[in-house]
C-alpha cells in the first residue's frame, strides 16, 4: 500500500510496510501520484523512490510538478546543480522528467541513518529560477541478517542454576524499518530458552536462559542454532551455530560496574588516543575469575576503536569525522572462562572541530555584461556550504570593496552577485571579482572564488577631435589629387563602435559644391584637392567634415577645416599707363625750359598677386640719353635729372622695366616716347622720325602714316576753324572769346583694381592763348584735383568787366600729343 501526501511546497509518497515494491506497481504509483503547483522562483519538491531501481527508471515528472512545460526547460537551460547526489539522478529536459542515473544503494548512501534522502537544486535561466528537490530513498529488503561470527563457543558449567543467562550477541542487518532485524529463533532443545532484548539504541540482541540444569555426563557438548529473522517480505534470515561445552562449576558471571559509559572527544584527535576504560568483576576465583572484554558490533566499531580484551581500555584506532558521525555507541561484553558474562554500553560523543573550509559553488555566471547594464543586474548566483556544525558551519560571504558589485542573499547559504554602480568599459575592460567565504570558527577558515567578468562595449562615445577648427595651407596652382591635410579623430569605444569614417558635408563655395574642390578619404581622413586653386579667384575654402563611428546607432562629431590658399608669383605686372596701343604713337612733351626734377610722366602698373609678389619696382632699362631722365624705384615717376639744353635731341625714347618682388620675379616692359620741344611745329618736324622707329611691318606702317596725316590735317583744319569762329565772335561782340581744344589722354582703369593702386590721376589739357599787344591769356580747366598744370605760363589772365582787347589767339599743347 502506498501513501501519497502533498502540501504547498512538497510532494511525498512512501511505501507502507509489508508490501513488496515491484516495478509495475511502482510505475503505477509514479503515474497516479498527486502534484501541487509551486513557486517559479523558490519551489521545494520531495520524491520518494525505492533503492536499487534500474538505470533510467522514472523518479518523477518534474515539469508537471513545477507547472512548467518541456519548452521552458529547454529554453531556460534547466540543469541540476550543487550536491554530490547529482551522480544518482538525471534530468531529461526533452521530456521534463527525472530518471535514475546510477543504481542507488540506500545502505551505501546513508548507512543506518533514516530517513535516507539527498537534496539537489534545479536552476533555469532567463528568468532565473531555483528549485530544491529532495529524493527520499526507501529501503528494500535486500540484505539478510548476519552475525559477526559463524560459530559461537560457550563453556557452561554444569553447576549453572536454572535462570542463568548466556549472551549470544546481536546480528547485523543494514536494512531499516520493517526490513531490519525483528527477532531471533533458537533451535529446539531441552535446556535453554531464548529471550530477546533491545538496547537503548534499538539494537536487538538475544540471550539463552538456562531452563534445565546441564548434565555434563549425559551431554558434554550441545550444538544449537540461532536464527535472526527480519520483517521484510519475503523474509530474510541469518544463522549462527552455538557450540556449548559443559564445564564444571563456574556459577558466577562477570558484572560491569556501570551499565553505560560516556566519553567526549574532539574529532581531530590522533590514532592511539585514550577514550575510556570499562570494568567488570567476577565473584569466582582462580581461572573462573579471569574476564575477557570484546565488542559485540565489531564490524563497524572495530575499524575506529580498539579494546584491550584483558584490561578493558578503549583507545582510538581510526580517524574520526564529526561530519559523518556525531557519536558512537559501543556494545561491550565481559565473559569469564566459563562463558558467563555481562554487557555494557559505551557512548562516545564527538566534539566538532573547525576542520572544513567553506565551499563556494557557482550555479550561474553571466559574462560578458554590457557596460550599460542597469544597477542591480544579476551577474552570478552561487551557494556556500560548510560541513562543520554550529558556529564552525556559519558562513559569511564578502566581495571586493573597490568594485561596482555587491552580494545579496534571500536564502540561507545562497547569494546573488549584482551590479552596484554603472559600468564603463572605457575605464575598466574586465573585473576579477574575488568572493570570500569565511566561517565563524576559531580559528576561522575561509575560501575564495575569483570570477573573471568581461565588460562588453556599447556605443556611448562619439568620435573626438583635438580641435574644433583646423587650418591647412596650400599653395595655388597645386596639382589635382594633392594631399592637403589629414584629419584624425579618436573614439574611446571598441571594435566596430570605434571604427571611424570621415564624411564631407556637402556645402557650396562660390556657387559650386565643395565636393568639386575637396575630397576626404573615408577611412584615413586624408583631405585631397580635386583641382588646382587660383589665389586670385579664391583666397580660402572652409569645409565641414563629419567623423562618424560604426556603432548602432552611429555617433558623430563635426569639425571645420579652413583651407588657406597661399599666393604664388604666377602673374606678371600689368602696365596701366601709359597705354600701349598699336595704332598710334604717344609722346610726352618736355619743354626745354623744364627744371631739374620736372615730372615727365608716371608709369602706373599693378600686379594681381598679393604680398611681396605684388611689390613693384621700376627701373630704366634703356634711354636715348640716360643722363637726362631717371625713374623712381617705387613710384614709377619719370623726372628730369638735369636742366634741358638746346643740344638735347627732340626725340627721346625710354624703356622702363616693371618688376615684382616674387621668387622668381616677373616683369613687364613699357616704351615711352618723349619729345623735348617748346612749340608744336618743332614736334611735327620730328613726327616722321617717331613713326619710322616703330617696329611694324611695311603694310602697317603705310596705314599708320596715312592715318596720321589725315588726323593731322583734320586737327589743323579744326584749329583754324576754331580760331576763325573766335575772331568772328570777338569782332561781333567785342568781347573776349575763349578758344581751346582739349586733347586729354585718359588711361583706362579696370574696375577690379582697388583704389590705391593708381594713386594719382593725371589729366592733360590743351590751352589756347591769343596774341595781344597788352598780354597773353591762358585758360585752364582742371579735370581733377590731381591734374598737372605746366610750370611755364605764356601769359596771365586779365579780365576786365568793361573792356577787353585781344589781338591774336595762340594755341599751346601741353604736355602730350597723339597722332
Amino acid at each position: 500500500m502506498f501513501v501519497i501526501s502533498a502540501n504547498t511546497n512538497r510532494i511525498h509518497y512512501s511505501q507502507s510496510r509489508g508490501q513488496p515494491l515491484d516495478g509495475v506497481f511502482l510505475w503505477r504509483v509514479l503515474f497516479i501520484m498527486a502534484v501541487c503547483l509551486i513557486s517559479n522562483t523558490n519551489a521545494q519538491i520531495r520524491y520518494s523512490v525505492p533503492e536499487e531501481m534500474k538505470k533510467g527508471s522514472l523518479i518523477g515528472n518534474i515539469a508537471h510538478d513545477l507547472g512548467l512545460d518541456a519548452q521552458r526547460l529547454r529554453s531556460g537551460r534547466a540543469r541540476i546543480v550543487s550536491g554530490d547526489s547529482t551522480e544518482y539522478v538525471e534530468l531529461k529536459t526533452d521530456k521534463g522528467i527525472l530518471v535514475v542515473k546510477e543504481r542507488i544503494d540506500r545502505e551505501q548512501l546513508c548507512a543506518e541513518t533514516t530517513p535516507c534522502s539527498f537534496t539537489f537544486e534545479i536552476i533555469l535561466d532567463n528568468p532565473m529560477e531555483l528549485h530544491h528537490v529532495t529524493v527520499e530513498i526507501l529501503d528494500v529488503n535486500d540484505h539478510s541478517p548476519t552475525f559477526p561470527k559463524n560459530e559461537i563457543h560457550l563453556e557452561i558449567s554444569e553447576s549453572a542454576a536454572p535462570g542463568a543467562r548466556f549472551l549470544l550477541g546481536s546480528a547485523d542487518d543494514p536494512d531499516v524499518g520493517v526490513n531490519a532485524l525483528q527477532n531471533y529463533v533458537l533451535s529446539p532443545n531441552d535446556n535453554f530458552i531464548l529471550k530477546q532484548h533491545a538496547r537503548q539504541g534499538g539494537v536487538k540482541y538475544a540471550e539463552m536462559v538456562l531452563q534445565k540444569p546441564l548434565d555434563r555426563e549425559q551431554h558434554p557438548l550441545l550444538s544449537l542454532t540461532l536464527t535472526a529473522i527480519d520483517g521484510g517480505n519475503p523474509q530474510r534470515s541469518g544463522n549462527v551455530k552455538i557450540a556449548v561445552n559443559v564445564l564444571d562449576v563456574n556459577d558466577n558471571a562477570p558484572v560491569f560496574n556501570q551499565t553505560v559509559y560516556r566519553a567526549t572527544i574532539a574529532e581531530h584527535l590522533p590514532k592511539g588516543t585514550y577514550i575510556t576504560t570499562v570494568n567488570a568483576s567476577d565473584a569466582d576465583s582462580g581461572a573462573n575469575k579471569l574476564i575477557f572484554y570484546s565488542f559485540t558490533n565489531i564490524k563497524v566499531i572495530g575499524e575506529i576503536f580498539e579494546l584491550n580484551e584483558t584490561n578493558g581500555v578503549i583507545t582510538l584506532n581510526g580517524v574520526l569525522d564529526y561530519e559523518k558521525a556525531k557519536k558512537y555507541e559501543i556494545d561491550i561484553e565481559a565473559k569469564d572462562q566459563g562463558g558467563l558474562g555481562d554487557s555494557a554500553k559505551v557512548i562516545v560523543d564527538l566534539i566538532d572541530v573547525n576542520d572544513n573550509a567553506p565551499v563556494i559553488s557557482v550555479m550561474s555566471f553571466s559574462s560578458p555584461v554590457t557596460e550599460d547594464a542597469t544597477v542591480g543586474t544579476t551577474i552570478a548566483i552561487f551557494s556556500v556550504k560548510d560541513l562543520d556544525a554550529g558556529d564552525n558551519g556559519h558562513v559569511d560571504c564578502t566581495t571586493d570593496r573597490n568594485t561596482p558589485f555587491k552580494l545579496q542573499s534571500s536564502l540561507r547559504n545562497y547569494y546573488t552577485l549584482v551590479t552596484d554602480a554603472a559600468l564603463d568599459r572605457e575605464r575598466v575592460v574586465e573585473y576579477n571579482i574575488t568572493i570570500t567565504a569565511t566561517d565563524s570558527g576559531s580559528p576561522a577558515l575561509s575560501s575564495q572564488k575569483t570570477l573573471n567578468l568581461k565588460v562588453s562595449d556599447v556605443n556611448d562615445n562619439p568620435p573626438r577631435f583635438h580641435k574644433t577648427v583646423y587650418t591647412a595651407f596650400v599653395t595655388e596652382n597645386n596639382s589635382p589629387g594633392l594631399s592637403i591635410f589629414t584629419l584624425s579623430a579618436q573614439d574611446d569605444d571598441w571594435n566596430q563602435n570605434a571604427r571611424i569614417s570621415y564624411l564631407l558635408d556637402e556645402t557650396t563655395v562660390g556657387g559650386s559644391p565643395v565636393s568639386s574642390f575637396i575630397s576626404v578619404n573615408a577611412d584615413s581622413g586624408v583631405v585631397h584637392a580635386l583641382r588646382g586653386f587660383d589665389y586670385e579667384q579664391m583666397k580660402s575654402v572652409s569645409v565641414c567634415v563629419k567623423a562618424q563611428d560604426g556603432g548602432y546607432p552611429p555617433l558623430s562629431t563635426n569639425v571645420t577645416l579652413d583651407i588657406i590658399i597661399q599666393d604664388q608669383n604666377d602673374n606678371a605686372p600689368q602696365v596701366l599707363y601709359p597705354v600701349q596701343t598699336g595704332g598710334s604713337v604717344v609722346a610726352e612733351i618736355v619743354p626745354r625750359a623744364a627744371d631739374v626734377g620736372y615730372l615727365v610722366t608716371k608709369v602706373v602698373a599693378v600686379d594681381v598677386d598679393s604680398g611681396q609678389n605684388a611689390w613693384l619696382s621700376y627701373k630704366l632699362q634703356k634711354a636715348t640719353d640716360r643722363a637726362l631722365f631717371e625713374v623712381g624705384l617705387q613710384n614709377g615717376e619719370i623726372r628730369t635729372v638735369r636742366q634741358v639744353t638746346d643740344k638735347d635731341a627732340v626725340k627721346q625714347k625710354l624703356t622702363v622695366v616693371v618688376e615684382d618682388n616674387g621668387q622668381p620675379s616677373r616683369s613687364a616692359v613699357v616704351s615711352i616716347n618723349v619729345a623735348v620741344a617748346d612749340s608744336f611745329p618743332e614736334v611735327l618736324s620730328e613726327f616722321t622720325d617717331f613713326t619710322h622707329e616703330k617696329q611694324y611691318n611695311d603694310n602697317l606702317t603705310f596705314y599708320l602714316v596715312l592715318a596720321l596725316a589725315v588726323v593731322s590735317l583734320l586737327f589743323i583744319v579744326s584749329i583754324i576753324s576754331i580760331i576763325s569762329v573766335k575772331i568772328y565772335r570777338w569782332r561781333q561782340n567785342k568781347l573776349f572769346c575763349k578758344s581751346g581744344a582739349n586733347l586729354p589722354v585718359i588711361p583706362y582703369y579696370p574696375p577690379v583694381y582697388a583704389d590705391g593702386t593708381l594713386q594719382h590721376v593725371y589729366n592733360y589739357e590743351m590751352c589756347g592763348t591769343t596774341d595781344s599787344r597788352m598780354s597773353d591769356v591762358k585758360f585752364v580747366r582742371p579735370y581733377s584735383q590731381n591734374t598737372l598744370v605746366s610750370q611755364s605760363r605764356l601769359g596771365t589772365v586779365q579780365r576786365e568787366k568793361k573792356e577787353q582787347e585781344v589781338d591774336d589767339l595762340t594755341l599751346e599743347v601741353r604736355p602730350c600729343l597723339i597722332f
